[in-house]
């Protein structure tokens, strides 16, 4: 959408009658000097400067007031864009859209004149090579004291109560009692999303994402979405439209051209019925046929049934589209392109629609239930979808190891920690994980996966005790599926007394998981250690995880432990 379809339409309008040609849009952009605009139509009025929008005008009041506003920046707050120009390139009768110019690229404000809001999309053109890219608003925290998620609604803290509290860490304090406040506990699972935002009794600011092609990760991507600013008292909605809170490894270089969105960001009333009427009408809506332009309108859908190379349908598996030939990237970290997320049914049949035509790479691991016990991904790469064309992939054949190999196995291999102990009910408590013991002992078969934590931290040994009926002439292997890390708590590995292997930072980067609070996942890590005949015996043995360093906060989730027969 830019200056060649706005003179397009100009022409047209030259064309028209008279009556259709007096019409114009209520919508405005006023220049007021001194890299000033103010933007918006009768409904609302945004003063935006040439780094913040620091007036936001909604039912009679700046809403606003003494925080910092709206602006976009990328790695954190390092790097905020400064707007050089304001245009209105592209208009009709009831609708404009402003295009805001910095160096990195163009963010564009789609304006209609009966809209409480306004569909926001950024255009790259020069962004560096990044992990954090984002939107937000900083808003007045009267108008906006509470927050909500698909997982969390609530009263957001109020600014006094970090007064009296001690800053253990990043955006964490502890009170006077021994809780905690901490901004993390605002995180969800992006992909999960119909709206969020902040709210109060007469006014609520929102975000509805559709589509989310444009977000980097897979299903368990996290971002922070909401939460109080410490030292302002601001209410701040976050867009994290590339983020990297929960993850080890996220930086992308982007094509020139690469758009982000279209999102809307939404007023009303404070109603989260409301909101969540709206967010339903958009995505029914999405892919917006308004957004003229080519490469966003060019889709396609793709279908296809995943079965098991021991004959059972891959039911209820994860399944991701993503980047082509590109192993070297987890699922979680890749960000450069568009990506799309489902689920198998439980005949591991899935489908995707709206694609954006290219070529893809087909990923899919289990997530828990039937297949529980599956232990390998599957990848296909060369996945092409074409415009307005059904990709159909027909029955593609995961393999995966003989169930009758296996010794014992704790946890579902899901990526999660779901069914551990402590896992639920929220997926977000800072310091959750050193209500885990130091010392555990679980004893194959007669324990669940309820006596085994979600996390481990403390030092201490946690032992498995299970037996060998057989002996055999084979080797084994021992799979330690870590559901996230983070750096600062390392564990030895024992078998009947020898070390077979390790968790480390030495080998493991830091996933900003367990200190930001995360009980539920993080970036999943998996580590595979070879065991000879020799060092299994008939009868008893005993498997160690001995942590010998920790720091508080921080260690592991676990996600699965298995031990089987090669």
């Amino acid at each position: 959408m830019g200056v060649i379809k706005f003179l397009g339409l100009a022409a047209l309008a030259a064309a028209a009658p008279l009556e259709q040609r007096a019409k114009k849009p209520k919508s405005f952009l006023k220049e007021v000097g001194n890299s000033t605009w103010i933007i918006g139509n009768e409904i609302w009025n945004v003063t935006q400067n040439r780094q913040y929008a620091d007036q936001l005008w909604y039912k009679g009041k700046d809403r606003v007031g003494d925080a910092v506003g709206h602006y976009v920046s990328y790695n954190g707050a390092a790097s905020d864009l400064n707007w050089t120009s304001a245009a209105i390139v592209d208009s009709d009768t009831d609708w404009i859209n402003i295009k805001f110019t910095a160096r990195e690229g163009d963010f564009h404000w789609v304006i209609y004149d009966d809209l409480p809001g306004a569909y926001q999309y950024f255009v790259n053109h020069n962004l560096p090579t990044l992990g954090e890219f984002r939107t937000l608003w900083r808003l007045d925290n009267a108008s906006f004291p509470r927050g909500r998620t698909t997982i969390k609604d609530g009263v957001l803290p109020a600014l006094e109560e970090y007064l009296g509290a001690t800053n253990v860490q990043d955006e964490t304090w502890q009170k006077a009692d021994g809780t905690f406040l901490t901004k993390y506990d605002w995180s969800a699972f992006i992909r999960e999303q119909d709206f969020y935002g902040v709210y109060g009794d007469e006014v609520g600011s929102w975000y509805m994402n559709p589509g989310k092609d444009y977000y980097n990760g897979d299903h368990l991507k996290q971002e922070l979405m909401v939460h109080r600013e410490s030292k302002t008292g601001d209410a701040v909605q976050l867009n994290m439209i590339h983020g990297t809170h929960y993850q080890a490894v996220s930086r992308d270089a982007f094509a020139d051209g690469k758009v982000w969105g279209p999102w809307l960001w939404y007023l009303n009333d404070g109603s989260k019925d409301n909101a969540a009427q709206r967010a339903k009408k958009e995505e029914a809506a999405w892919p917006y046929k308004w957004f003229e332009d080519k490469a966003y309108q060019s889709r396609g859908k793709m279908q296809g049934k995943l079965v098991l190379s021991d004959g059972r349908p891959a039911a209820g598996a994860a399944v991701f589209l993503g980047d082509n030939n590109n192993a070297s990237i987890s699922t979680l970290d890749q960000g450069q392109g568009f990506y799309y997320t489902t689920y198998a049914d439980k005949d591991g049949k899935f489908s995707i629609h709206d694609i954006r035509t290219g070529t893809y790479g087909l990923y899919a691991w289990g997530n828990g239930g039937s297949i529980s016990d599956v232990t390998t991904n599957f990848t296909q790469n060369n996945i092409v979808i074409a415009d307005n064309k059904n990709t159909n992939l027909k029955d593609l054949t995961w393999k995966v190891t003989d169930a009758s190999k296996r010794i014992f196995q704790i946890g579902a291999f899901d990526r999660k920690t779901d069914g551990f102990k402590l896992s639920g009910p929220t997926p977000y408590e800072h310091g959750r994980i050193t209500k885990c013991p130091g010392n555990l002992t679980y004893t194959v078969p007669t324990s669940k996966s309820e006596d085994w934590c979600f996390g481990q931290s403390a030092l201490g040994t946690w032992r498995v005790n299970f037996p060998v009926e057989n002996a055999t002439t084979s080797a084994a292997k021992l799979t330690v599926s870590l559901a996230g890390f983070s750096q600062g708590s390392s564990a030895d590995i024992l078998l009947n007394g020898v070390q077979v292997g390790n968790i480390t930072s030495a080998s493991l980067l830091n996933s900003q998981d367990t200190y930001r609070g995360a009980t539920r996942a993080g970036e999943w890590r998996l580590l595979e250690f070879p065991v000879t005949k020799e060092q299994l015996k008939v009868g008893g043995n005993v498997l160690d995880v001995r942590v010998t360093r920790t720091t508080v906060v921080r260690g592991w989730l676990w996600d699965s432990l298995v031990l089987e027969w090669v």
